[in-house]
């Protein structure tokens, strides 16, 4: 029995045992994924008012130089969207990085197994054959 009709019957009696799903998740996916957090970033790095030179950080300076109480109050409001801000790029590069590398990853990883899932010869091992090394 040749490795695609063994993996067909695996699909058919995982199936049967009442899973349809096969989990698939290509390159691409992750790709699409993780330039997408890349875009995100960029552009919430680009319209967040970061650094404070922004409106908000002008009227703290205008509120506070005419001692109104409302420029510190103002000043805090700026200081938690900063760090709340900071925490969402945080997180958008993280996922960016970490699917790239996991990508590169498993890339290397499926490389490494399927050159070390053949006979000398170059042809695939069976299922039959794996299942062995497995148990």
């Amino acid at each position: 029995m040749t490795f695609d009709e063994e993996w067909a019957d695996a699909k058919r009696t995982a199936a049967a045992g009442g899973s349809s799903y096969d989990l698939v998740v290509t390159q691409d996916d992750l790709g699409a994924v993780g330039h997408e957090a890349f875009l995100i970033h960029g552009q919430l790095r680009a319209k967040a008012d970061i650094a404070g030179t922004g409106a908000t950080a002008r009227a703290v300076t205008e509120c506070s130089t005419r001692n109104l109480a409302m420029g510190s109050e103002l000043s805090v409001t700026l200081s938690t969207w900063d760090s709340q801000v900071k925490s969402v790029l945080q997180m958008y590069a993280h996922i960016s990085n970490h699917l790239d590398f996991s990508k590169k990853a498993h890339a290397n990883d499926d490389e490494a197994i399927a050159t070390s899932m053949r006979h000398r010869d170059g042809s695939a091992l069976s299922v039959s054959e794996i299942q062995r090394y497995v148990k």
